[in-house]
């Protein structure tokens, strides 16, 4: 595989790993990754001795989430759109990011999140479209984008209220607060925390490979009926939150966001 991806795939008998390593090895997401990411899924997803995946991060941390850097150059150009073409644009643009996150969240085939450092953003939007979650004690969380003056529109709302539960989906989503593995395990995010790194990935693929010895068929049969009542609830949710973003997410707020970010200042918001 090309070194310059920024997936990269491993397997180990009918279980692969899908470590990320983002742009130049950081563990970011840009408009590449996510090309990569269903790329990636759809090899996996026709490859048939592969019956289960295991998400983990290429080195210290999961994923710092959306690389803000390349968001500035992306939502630029919007900040001084008030046209029906323009929002329309954002829209299909945001559809096609949620279609990437999908590609997982939908797959035939288990998917384990091996989650060590810091998982943010974007991150969280991941580990929360697969089947299960496991982290390092040293793991971090954070639905973090409402203080980047943006509603999360990748996917943690509308799966994380069937994980978590509803108060605290809205305690972190409306916070933005980090939350630690001893946190997350308690709330149910993730269903178990080992000491290490090491440990982590070890247990993911252990747990990867117990739901691989077991039928194929029955594996996507069981994921099919699980999500045959959460599937449409979050579609709905991911629908509904894009045209919100399209409407709404070009404001000053976010504009104050992004340079406060930048200049290494806390923001002030002022609601416009």
């Amino acid at each position: 595989m090309s070194e310059d991806r920024q997936l990269q795939v491993a397997r180990d008998g009918h279980v692969a790993t899908v470590s990320v390593a983002g742009p130049g090895g950081k563990p970011v997401m840009d408009a590449r990754f996510f090309e990569e990411l269903a790329a990636t899924m759809a090899s996996l997803e026709a490859d048939d001795t592969v019956r289960a995946i295991v998400f983990a991060g290429a080195d210290k941390h999961f994923s710092f989430g959306l690389d803000l850097g390349e968001a500035l150059g992306t939502f630029g150009p919007l900040f001084g759109r008030t046209d029906a073409g323009g929002r329309a644009g954002f829209l299909d643009l945001i559809r096609r990011w949620q279609g990437f996150i999908d590609t997982v969240a939908n797959s035939s085939k288990p998917t384990v999140a091996a989650v060590t450092g810091w998982c943010v953003g974007g991150g969280v939007d991941l580990a929360a479209a697969c089947d299960v979650r496991v982290a390092s004690a040293d793991a971090m969380f954070s639905v973090r984008e409402a203080k980047m003056a943006i509603v999360a529109d990748l996917g943690s709302l509308q799966r994380l209220v069937g994980i978590i539960g509803d108060g605290h989906l809205r305690e972190l989503a409306l916070t933005g607060d980090d939350i630690d593995a001893a946190r997350a395990e308690r709330i149910g995010l993730v269903n178990s925390v080992y000491d290490d790194a090491d440990a982590t990935r070890a247990a993911a693929l252990d747990l990867a490979a117990r739901m691989a010895a077991n039928s194929p068929l029955v594996l996507r049969g069981v994921k099919d009926v699980l999500g045959a009542e959460r599937a449409p609830r979050v579609e709905a949710g991911l629908r509904y939150v894009a045209v919100w973003n399209s409407a709404f997410l070009v404001s000053d707020d976010l504009k104050e966001a992004l340079t406060s970010f930048a200049e290494k200042r806390p923001p002030e918001f002022t609601g416009q």
